[in-house]
């Protein structure tokens, strides 16, 4: 089996143009035996599944789309959670799904809730909005200057994909 290279780095052409999806927010993933937490909701059967998360004295989180934009046109696009206030949690509960247009309208104000490295981001502020009806809302802007470079620069594959 051939595996193209990419000219650029050099990297299997599968390790470019991926997504990347992190299991649950950071603080979650702290806690021992989180399953049992009381007061642990998700959207759905499983973390990995799940668009939409509570947990009692630790916050409310919805999924969203982080893209990372590489030299070359290639892109790497994680699945992160993002904090929310709980009544945003709500509000995306009541439009997010079927072909309900006011979820086009839908923009998350929160904080970066999974550690994006290289770059250590952690806790920062981020908005998503949503781009298309039957996507994930992206993380489109933040008002914290690196993620803000993160978001809208385009990246060496070295520093991203090592």
């Amino acid at each position: 089996m051939t595996t193209d290279t990419c000219a650029t780095c050099g990297r299997a052409s599968d390790a470019h143009d991926r997504h990347v999806r992190f299991t649950l927010p950071d603080p979650i993933l702290d806690l021992p035996d989180w399953e049992q937490t009381p007061g642990f909701w998700m959207s759905h059967e499983t973390p990995v599944e799940s668009v939409m998360m509570q947990v009692e004295g630790y916050g409310a989180f919805i999924r969203a789309l982080l893209p990372i934009h590489l030299e070359g046109g290639h892109k790497l696009t994680y699945g992160v959670w993002i904090g929310v206030h709980p009544a945003a949690l709500q509000e995306a509960f009541a439009v997010w799904w079927g072909e309900n247009p006011a979820y086009l309208d839908l923009r998350l104000d929160g904080i970066l809730a999974n550690r994006l490295e290289p770059w250590d981001l952690f806790a920062v502020p981020v908005i998503a909005t949503v781009k298309n009806q039957d996507e994930t809302p992206y993380c489109t802007e933040s008002s914290d200057p690196l993620l803000s470079r993160v978001l809208t620069e385009e990246w060496p594959h070295e520093t991203v994909l090592s």
